[in-house]
C-alpha cells in the first residue's frame, strides 16, 4: 500500500469525526488556511486532497502542527511547574534565616555581655528580611526565566507553522484549489 494513502486514510478518519462534530469545519480551515475549489472539486475529493497534502506537508516540513500544539503547551506546562517549585523551595526562606540570625544574635548579645534575647530579635529581624528579599529575587528570576522560554518556545512554533502552511498551501495550488492563509 502506498503510504501517502495510508497516512491519508488515518488522518481522514479523526478529522471526519470532528468534521461531523462540529458542522463544517474541514482540515484546512481548522489549520486557518482558506481553500476555494477553483477547478470545480467536491466536497469529498477536497476533503481527500487536504488530506494527502497534510501528509505532503508534514513530510516535507518535518512539522505536524497538532503536534507542535502539543509540545508547546507541554512546555508552558513545565515552565509554569519550574517556577512553582522555586516558590516552594523559597517559601520558608524568612522563616529559616530569622531562626538562623535569631541565633546568631543571641550568641553576640551573650559574649558581648549584651542582652541575649534583645540580640536575638534584632538578627532574626535582619537575616529574615534578608532572606526574604532573596527568595523574592529568585522567584521574579525563575518567572522571568519561564516567560523567556515560553516566549522562544512560541517564537519557534510560529515558525514551523508557517512553514508548514505554505507548504500545504503549495501542494493545494498544485491540486487546481485558490489558497489564502
Amino acid at each position: 500500500m502506498n503510504r501517502l494513502f495510508l497516512f491519508s486514510c488515518l488522518l481522514a478518519l479523526p478529522l471526519s469525526q470532528s468534521v461531523a462534530q462540529d458542522g463544517s469545519k474541514s482540515l484546512a480551515s481548522t489549520l486557518e488556511v482558506y481553500v476555494f475549489p477553483a477547478g470545480g472539486q467536491a466536497a469529498d475529493q477536497q476533503s481527500q486532497d487536504e488530506a494527502e497534502c497534510y501528509g505532503w506537508a508534514v513530510d516535507n516540513t518535518g512539522s505536524d502542527p497538532f503536534e507542535l500544539q502539543k509540545q508547546n503547551e507541554a512546555a508552558k506546562a513545565q515552565a509554569e511547574q519550574q517556577v512553582a517549585q522555586t516558590q516552594s523551595a523559597t517559601q520558608g526562606a524568612g522563616a529559616r534565616g530569622a531562626v538562623k540570625g535569631a541565633a546568631a544574635g543571641a550568641l553576640i548579645g551573650e559574649v558581648t555581655g549584651g542582652d541575649a534575647g534583645e540580640s536575638a530579635a534584632i538578627g532574626a529581624a535582619a537575616v529574615g528580611i534578608a532572606s526574604r528579599r532573596r527568595a523574592r529575587s529568585a522567584n521574579q528570576q525563575a518567572q522571568q526565566q519561564a516567560q523567556q522560554q515560553t516566549a522562544v518556545s512560541e517564537q519557534a512554533t510560529a515558525e514551523q507553522v508557517g512553514n508548514f502552511k505554505k507548504a500545504f498551501s503549495v501542494c493545494l495550488e498544485a491540486k487546481e484549489y485558490m489558497v489564502k492563509s
